[in-house]
C-alpha cells in the first residue's frame, strides 16, 4: 500500500515484511522543495533491540518522536519486565501523533520488527492512524517505489531477497524523483536483533 501527503518535504521511504523479519530502508537525501538540505540525513531508526522505524518528513520532528518512542518502550520493559511488542510500539507512536494533532509531528512512519508473532509491519499518518501491512512506501517517490513492490513482492520472500527488493524500490526512486537522492540507508530486523547498512549509490 502506497501512503503520500503532497505537503511532506521529499523523500521516499519503504518497509516489507518477510518469512524471516523485517526490511526498513530510505534515501538519505534531505529536500524540502527544490532545496536540498543534506545528502546525510537519518531517517532509519532503531527503537528497541527487535523493532525500527522509518520515516519520511521533517528531520527534526521524526527525530524527537523516534527518542520519545525509545524511551516510553524502555519504561514498558522496565516497568512490565517484558519487550514491548511491535504493534504496542506502532500504538505507542500513534497515540504521541495523535497527542499532537493540532501542532503536528511532519512525518509518517513505517514501523516493522519482530516480537513472538513473528514479524509484521506498521505504517502510520501525521494524525497517528496505525495500519497494518505486508510493505509500504511512503513520501514523495512512493508511487514509484510501490510499483517494484506490487511485481516482486511474495508473502515467503527470504529477508536477502526482501533486501534486494527493497534496493530495487529506491533505485527506482532515485532514479525518477528529483527530492529522492544520497545513500542508501538498510535496517534489517530479525529475532537475532538489528542489522544496519549504508549503501553508497554514487
Amino acid at each position: 500500500m502506497s501512503y503520500r501527503f503532497q505537503s511532506l518535504p521529499g523523500a521516499t521511504t519503504v518497509g516489507l515484511v518477510c518469512k524471516d523479519g523485517v526490511i526498513l530502508a530510505s534515501e538519505s537525501r534531505y529536500s524540502y522543495g527544490y532545496f536540498i538540505v543534506s545528502n546525510t540525513a537519518k531517517k532509519v531508526f532503531k527503537i528497541t533491540d527487535n523493532i525500527g522505524a522509518a520515516c519520511a518528513g521533517l528531520v527534526g520532528d521524526m527525530q524527537v518522536l523516534m527518542k520519545e518512542a525509545a524511551i516510553y518502550s524502555s519504561i514498558y520493559a522496565h516497568e512490565r519486565e517484558r519487550d514491548v511488542t511491535v504493534r504496542s510500539a506502532a500504538k505507542l507512536m500513534g497515540n504521541l501523533l495523535f497527542q499532537r494533532k493540532f501542532v503536528p509531528y511532519i512525518t509518517q512512519t513505517i514501523v516493522g520488527g519482530v516480537d513472538e508473532e513473528g514479524p509484521s509491519l506498521f505504517v502510520l499518518d501525521l494524525m497517528g492512524s496505525v495500519i497494518g501491512d505486508k510493505y509500504a512506501t511512503i513520501g514523495s517517490g512512493a508511487e514509484v517505489a510501490v510499483g517494484v513492490f506490487e511485481s516482486d513482492y511474495r508473502d515467503d520472500l527470504s529477508i536477502d531477497e526482501g533486501r534486494d527488493i527493497a534496493i530495487k524500490a529506491l533505485k527506482a526512486s532515485l532514479a525518477r524523483d528529483a527530492a529522492s537522492g544520497g545513500s542508501l540507508d538498510i535496517m534489517t530486523v530479525t529475532k537475532e536483533g538489528i542489522k544496519e547498512e549504508i549503501i553508497k549509490t554514487e
